[in-house]
C-alpha cells in the first residue's frame, strides 16, 4: 500500500521537491535493530537493565569483598528477618514482569500509529523550531537588536539553537518531567497503599516482607501493586512528558536501574544513582518498622515527603 501510495503521488507532481517530501513523509524510520521495533526493545531492555544489574549486586553480596562490605547498609546475617525466600521473590517477579511486559506489547500495538516516527521527522521538526523561533524574536523586538550584533551570522545562531533544543534542551526537559509525574503517582499510590489498611495487608505487604532489601528483590510486590504504581505509573510518565519511543526506551531502562539500585542494600559513594537525595539508604528506613510511615516517595526525589511531612532523614556512615 505503501508503494503504490507513493507511485502514485510520484506522477501527479510536477515538483521534484514536493514530491520528495511527500515520500519522506511515508518512509518509516527504520528502528535502532533490524530484527526488532524500538517499542518491543524499549520493553526487552529493562529486562536486561534489571536482571543484569541485580545479577551485578548479588554477585557483590555473595562474595563480600571487604572493600565493599563496608558500604552494605545490613551485615547479611539480618537477611533471615525477610519472611520471603529468595526463590518466592524470583518467581514473583519473573511472573510480574512477564504479565507487565504482556501489557507492553499490547499498549504499543494500539498506540502504534501515534508512536510511529518518520525519516525526516527531525529536519521538520527543527525547521519548524528555527521558524518559530525567529518569529517570537522578531514579536518581542530582539530580532533588530540581534541583527546588529550578530549581523549576517544570526540566521545559523537561530538554527544552532534550534538544533540543540531539538536534540538536548526538550529530551532533556521530557525527561524531568517524567522523572516528576512519575514520582508524583509513586508517592499517592504508594502512600494510599499504606494509609489503606485492606490495601496494606492484602496487596502491599508482600513487599515489606523484605525487611532487609537485595536488588532483584526490587519489584517483589503484588500483582496489583505492580499494575498500578509501575505498569501505570510508568505510562502515565511516557504520555504526559511527551516522549518520543527512544527517549522512553533510555527513561524505562534508567528507571529500572533506579529502582534496583535503591534496594540493592549499598550505599557506594561513587554511585551515580546515589546522587539523587532518594537513594538505598533513604529507601531502606521505609522497610523498617520504624520509617514504614515515612519516606514514601520513590524512585528519584523526596520532595513529596517533605511536603507532606512524611521525611525521614538518614546518614549512612562511610568509612
Amino acid at each position: 500500500r505503501q508503494i503504490l501510495y507513493i507511485t502514485t503521488h510520484r506522477r501527479r507532481m510536477n515538483s521534484t521537491q514536493v514530491a520528495s517530501e511527500s515520500v519522506e513523509q511515508l518512509i518509516r524510520r527504520p528502528p535502532l535493530f533490524p530484527l526488532i521495533s524500538d517499542e518491543y526493545l524499549a520493553l526487552f531492555l529493562t529486562l536486561i537493565a534489571y536482571w543484569g544489574l541485580s545479577l551485578i549486586f548479588h554477585i557483590i553480596s555473595v562474595v563480600q569483598i571487604p572493600f565493599f562490605e563496608k558500604y552494605r547498609i545490613h551485615p547479611p546475617a539480618e537477611l533471615s528477618r525477610n519472611t520471603a525466600t529468595m526463590p518466592q521473590v524470583v518467581r514473583a517477579v519473573l511472573v510480574q514482569q512477564a504479565f507487565q511486559t504482556l501489557l507492553g506489547v499490547v499498549g504499543a500495538y494500539l498506540d502504534a500509529e501515534r508512536l510511529t516516527e518518520f525519516i525526516g521527522d527531525d529536519v521538520r521538526t527543527i525547521s519548524s523550531y528555527s521558524q518559530t523561533l525567529s518569529t517570537t524574536l522578531d514579536d518581542i523586538g530582539l530580532k533588530g537588536v540581534l541583527k546588529a550584533q550578530f549581523g549576517s551570522q544570526l540566521p545559523e545562531l537561530i538554527n544552532n539553537t534550534a538544533y540543540l533544543s531539538y536534540w538536548y534542551l526538550f529530551p532533556a526537559l521530557r525527561f524531568f518531567l517524567a522523572m516528576v509525574i512519575l514520582d508524583t503517582h509513586q508517592y499517592f499510590f504508594h502512600r494510599w497503599f499504606h494509609t489503606n489498611k485492606f490495601l496494606y495487608k492484602h496487596v502491599h505487604s508482600h513487599h515489606h516482607r523484605l525487611y532487609v532489601t537485595y536488588a532483584f528483590g526490587a519489584l517483589y510486590n503484588h500483582w496489583l501493586e505492580g499494575i498500578t504504581l509501575d505498569t501505570i505509573g510508568g505510562a502515565v510518565a511516557f504520555y504526559f512528558s511527551g516522549m518520543s519511543v527512544r527517549e522512553g526506551m533510555f527513561f524505562f531502562s534508567f528507571s529500572t536501574m533506579k529502582t534496583v539500585d535503591d534496594h540493592s542494600g549499598y550505599s557506594f559513594p561513587w554511585d551515580p544513582f546515589q546522587i539523587f537525595s532518594n537513594n538505598a539508604a533513604y529507601h531502606d528506613i521505609h522497610h523498617q518498622p520504624k520509617g514504614i510511615k515515612s519516606n514514601f516517595s520513590q524512585p528519584y526525589f523526596t520532595f513529596w515527603d517533605r511536603l507532606l511531612g512524611t521525611y525521614s532523614p538518614v546518614e549512612v556512615k562511610k568509612d
